[in-house]
């Protein structure tokens, strides 16, 4: 979907799909997309009609399979944390796909496409999210235990106590919230809202928990000898892939507003 101009702006994308008889030609450029090396096919959000309007009627995903001439991965790009995927920079030049890879066949389908996976990918983040705050909890309180201040382990202490407190009762929470939403979306309801409430929440306790984790280990926790670090680095991808923690709140805010959910009913 990410393009150097086109994140959270969708509609804003450049990259195009011209149609010549059975085949679309593809120019353009993607970046941050995840597993690009790997994926076959790699669906692609193109724009098939750059007249349109709204923009996002002449939008559509169209499959490049691995292979195509005029298809590159042209670099991996380095990040701070999450390092076990790849993030990287796709290169579409004159790629010569057939039509039949038209995702749906049908051309103006793509943003309602992408926006059904986003759905599904939230859920990811907010899972995902989960367990790096579960993570951060575990070495939190183990860590706790072992090390020993003034003759005791400072899981004694009431100051580490309110930590871990406050990181067991955010990562429940978290933890229930993600359920919530999965369990809607499992019994096929559109879960914008609820996917994007837990998202938002859940990335939100990733990044306080391994902060306070680390916190916890005191000098340690900023040594690569420990984890916490890790999911310190980590975590605030969470808050930003599938959607921006400040997109969430308006995707949220726009779905109670306009009545198509709500809260404590």
């Amino acid at each position: 979907l990410t393009e150097p101009d086109a994140g959270t702006d969708l509609q804003g994308i450049r990259t195009t799909a011209k149609r010549d008889g059975d085949y679309y030609i593809l120019n353009g450029s993607k970046t941050w997309i995840t597993n690009a090396r790997f994926a076959d096919p790699l669906p692609v959000l193109v724009k098939t009609d750059n007249t349109t309007t709204p923009a996002h009627k002449g939008m559509s995903v169209i499959l490049v399979e691995a292979g195509t001439s005029g298809f590159e991965v042209s670099r991996d790009i380095g990040k701070l944390g999450y390092k076990g995927p790849e993030s990287c920079e796709v290169v579409l030049n004159n790629v010569r796909v057939p039509a039949a890879n038209l995702l749906g066949g049908v051309e103006g389908r793509g943003m309602q496409q992408v926006l059904s996976g986003l759905e599904t990918g939230r859920l990811n983040i907010a899972a995902r999210s989960v367990g790096i705050a579960q993570a951060a909890y575990e070495a939190a309180l183990n860590y706790s235990k072992e090390r020993k201040a003034f003759g005791q382990p400072i899981s004694e202490f009431q100051a580490i106590q309110l930590k871990i407190a406050e990181i067991a009762t955010n990562l429940q929470a978290a933890r229930l919230m993600t359920y919530w939403a999965a369990s809607k979306a499992d019994a096929g309801a559109r879960v914008d809202m609820e996917s994007g409430m837990a998202k938002y929440f859940a990335s939100e306790v990733a990044i306080m928990a391994s902060l306070e984790a680390m916190r916890v280990h005191g000098g340690y926790g900023y040594s690569t000898e420990y984890v916490v670090e890790r999911l310190y680095r980590d975590a605030p991808l969470m808050s930003i892939g599938e959607g921006t923690n400040d997109i969430m709140k308006i995707v949220i805010a726009q779905s109670l507003v306009q009545g198509k959910t709500s809260i404590g009913s």
